[in-house]
Parts: structure tokens; sequence; C-alpha cells
């Protein structure tokens, strides 16, 4: 076992240096003996077969275990060295990559009652675990870092006000906000706006929403209701989508945007945030898709593309953030580790381990391979938008105005 581990381990790791000991004592070396080194142990040989087996999925499961140890460094560290390989996969782990690929679109298959389920899986954890690492406003999206310095928080404002500028919301539209989370995207374009909003979701967090809208008296201009996508009546004004179409199923893409068609009006305006890959069609991560969210795919472009074209709608503007969502997922990782006991009294150590190398691996994935997140902003017709972006700039001047002149900021009903 030991000489096969050297020997497929070698052949993948190729940057940085990272020593391992295995179950038997023995240690070996892999990589170019540049960065800090790393140091790892397998204390089981179980944990050694299984990695060699199925390695996306295993070594986050042994992590969890406890069979996989970190000697000099943390999870986050090993991360930023396995993720950062001339081959974004071990070469004998191909074979199990295509096996994925070709049941993919059966793993994605989410009609509403799925939806619902896989979402209860993720979204309805206790939400405490959430106010652990988010920021105040409980953005559960890739933020926006306008400055080297930005906390999170300054950066999910940004967020909120970089998509709304990009609608040109005027007082009274109405707008249909798909996936609305804790009611924070919502809430501000009704209060900035003055827009009447309405937020579906297949979570219980409308509950928080709904009191968070009573609680800042905006029940007249913001509701937030149980519903799927697929069954709100409209028209709309304006759409916006946030951190919800990774959920979508690449199957279930083209009804998607045929759907927000028949909602938007002939002069209205769609932005749809998403996590993307920089590359082609891909499958889902197995740990992630069993541990993490179930169901849920991350399309490139090539996929999304398309299906917009077969709905209709006329693609304005695209713009792609690279690093933000590394720079969000590291914040979130360092806040969740400064209160990790308080995670393990939530639920229990190996729960602590899951969330923990899900962000970290998250966030290496963003700086070191090729995840990205687009905003691609959607009429259906021409010139309803501006000729030129300047535009945007001019608005979230004018969106920071009205920010100053209602202060205080947003907060989770209760805190």
């Amino acid at each position: 076992m030991d000489r096969l581990l050297r020997f497929f381990v070698g052949q993948f790791i190729r940057r940085g240096t990272m020593t391992f000991t295995t179950a038997s004592g023995a240690k070996f070396t892999c990589g170019d003996g540049t960065g800090e080194p790393v140091a790892v142990r397998f204390l089981t040989s179980d944990a050694e077969r299984r990695v060699l087996l199925n390695p996306e999925l295993a070594l986050g499961e042994i992590y969890m275990e406890g069979t996989f140890v970190f000697e000099n460094a943390s999870i986050a560290d090993a991360l930023a060295i396995l993720l950062d390989q001339p081959d974004m996969l071990p070469r004998w782990a191909r074979l199990q990559w295509w096996l994925r690929y070709l049941v993919r679109h059966a793993q994605q298959f989410n009609p509403p009652s799925r939806s619902k389920d896989n979402v209860a899986r993720h979204y309805d954890l206790d939400g405490r675990l959430y106010s652990l690492f988010l920021d105040a406003d409980k953005q559960y999206s890739c933020g926006y870092f306008e400055t080297a310095d930005a906390t999170l928080d300054d950066a999910q404002l940004a967020k909120k006000r970089h998509l709304a500028a990009k609608l040109l919301i005027e007082p009274g539209h109405r707008v249909l906000d798909i996936g609305s989370g804790w009611g924070g995207l919502g809430l501000y374009l009704a209060e900035m706006t003055g827009a009447s909003v309405t937020g579906v979701t297949l979570s219980e967090q409308l509950q928080v929403s709904n009191a968070r809208a009573a609680e800042r008296n905006l029940t007249q201009s913001a509701k937030f209701l149980l519903q799927d996508y697929r069954e709100i009546p409209g028209p709309f004004d304006r759409i916006i989508s946030v951190g919800m179409f990774e959920h979508v199923g690449v199957d279930f893409y083209e009804k998607y945007f045929q759907r927000c068609a028949e909602l938007l009006t002939d002069d209205g305006v769609m932005m749809l945030h998403s996590i993307g890959r920089s590359e082609g069609p891909d499958a889902s991560n197995p740990y992630i898709a069993k541990y993490i969210f179930p169901g849920g795919y991350i399309p490139g472009l090539s996929e999304v593309v398309p299906a917009i074209e077969r709905a209709g709608l006329l693609v304005c503007d695209i713009e792609i953030l690279r690093l933000h969502y590394a720079e969000t997922l590291k914040a979130w990782r360092e806040r969740f580790m400064a209160r990790r006991e308080e995670a393990v009294r939530l639920y229990d150590e190996r729960f602590a381990k899951m969330w923990e190398f899900y962000l970290a691996a998250s966030e290496m994935s963003f700086r070191k391979q090729n995840m990205m997140v687009f905003q691609i902003q959607l009429t259906r017709r021409q010139g309803v938008v501006p000729m030129t972006r300047d535009y945007i700039g001019r608005e979230e001047a004018r969106l920071r105005g009205v920010e100053r002149g209602r202060r205080p900021r947003l907060q989770i009903a209760g805190e």
C-alpha cells in the first residue's frame, strides 16, 4: 500500500511541498520543494485505500472521520497545494469523473418536490450556524470587494448596491427575487429604491425574511413567499436571482429562462448572479453533492447562454467576478474557525469538520482553479438599458447617498 500511495500521489503533486506519513509509519515527500511545507498523516490503511479509489470524495470523508490529520498546517493550507496542481484531477480519478459526468443529469433532476427537499438539507439547518460566519445581513453569496481593505459587511453591501444599479429600478417597480434567502437583498431593494418586492424561496428562511420586513415597516413593499419560481404569477418589471441558479439543474435551464421571460414585462430587466465555471461542462464534486448541496451544479457559461437564447431573452451585459468569492469564502472560513466550538455544540465535531472542509475547499477552488461568479443582465428587447456601462457607477453613487440617509443598516430580526 505504501508503494502504491507514494507512486500515485507523487504523480499528482508536482507543485508545493507536502510530506505524507502512512498508517505504517513510512514517510515520503511530494512536490517541487516550493512554498511552505505541509505535513499530513494517514491513521488507517482504509483511509489510504479510499483516497486511491475515489480521492474527490474520500479526502473530505476521512478528514471528517479523523483518519487523515494535518501535523503542521490547516486543511486550507493542504487544499491550497492539492488544488493548485497542473492536473485538476489525479489521473487515476478520471474514471470516476467520467462515471459522474454520465449520470449528472439524473443527479440534477430537480422537479419542485425534489428541489424543496434539496434546499431543506442545506438552508434549513439551525440558523445559529449561519450566524457564526455570515455578515450581519446574512448574505450567503459572493460579496463584491471594491477595495483591498473592504470588510465582509462592506463587500456584501456593495454587492447589493452593484446589482441594484444594474437593475435600473424606479419607485413602484414590481421586483421578483428568486431564491430570496433571509431577505436582505429584497429588503435593500424595497427600502433603497421604493420598489415593490416579492421574494420566493423553498426554505423556511422566509420566516426570518418576513420578520425583518415587519421590523423595518416594509410589509407593504416587501413580502416573501414559500413558493417555487415556476408557480409564481407575474408580471414583474424587474427580476433578480442571486445564488439560486446553482440549484436549478442543467436539464431545467431552458424552462427557467422561459419562465423568467414569461414573467418579465416588455421593458423589464433581469439580473442573474451565479457561480460558474471558466471552462466547459463538468460534473458536480461528489463530496459537495453528497454532504453540502444535493442536486446542485455549477454551470459553464456555454451551458447557460444557449438556454437564454432559446428562451428569447437578450444578453445585455456579462460581468465576471473572479477572486471576489475566494475573498468572501476566506472571510467566512476565518469567522467560522473563530467560533468553531459553537458549531460543535450545535451539532458535533464531525459536522464542524465537514463545514470546515467545505469552506476551505470552496475557497481554494476559486483561488486556485477555474471557478468564478457571473452576473448576466437580460432583457426582452433592445434599448431597455443604456448603451454604455457608465450608468452603473452613477447609480451606485446615488444609492450610496440613499444608504447614508437610511441608517442604521438592516439587521436580523431579534439581533
